[in-house]
């Protein structure tokens, strides 16, 4: 089976940095786009920014120019490197590949839907 697993979360303050990073684990060929989203206390599951398998990016207007996205197609990871972090900046983050190419056992090769992470916790002191 494939999972998706997160790490990097945790307290920093204003102006700190954070890094996130989202394995996907199993027998997997390839992935399609990779995202990261996240949620807030009494608000909806909101999108921060995607990446597809070829490199082309998508932010939000609200972390433009403060955070990147990146991948390593090789260690099927995704990565957002958080800059100039605000107290709104506050959720949980979550990960999530659109789509992805793995071997199930007993079952062959086959694609698979809209992974996501368990969500780790991003809080950002004033």
């Amino acid at each position: 089976q494939v999972q998706l697993v997160e790490s990097g979360g945790g307290l920093v303050q204003a102006e700190g940095s954070l890094r996130l990073s989202c394995a996907a684990s199993g027998t997997i060929f390839s992935i399609n786009a990779m995202g990261w989203y996240r949620q807030a206390p009494g608000k909806q599951r909101e999108l921060v920014a995607t990446i597809t398998s070829g490199g082309s990016t998508n932010y939000a207007d609200s972390v433009k120019g403060r955070f990147t996205i990146t991948r390593d197609n090789a260690k099927n990871t995704v990565y957002l490197q958080m800059n100039s972090l605000k107290p709104e900046d506050t959720a949980v983050y979550y990960c999530n590949a659109d789509r992805i190419f793995y071997r199930q056992l007993g079952f062959g090769n086959r694609w698979g839907y809209d992974y996501w992470g368990q969500g780790t916790q991003v809080t950002v002191s004033s």
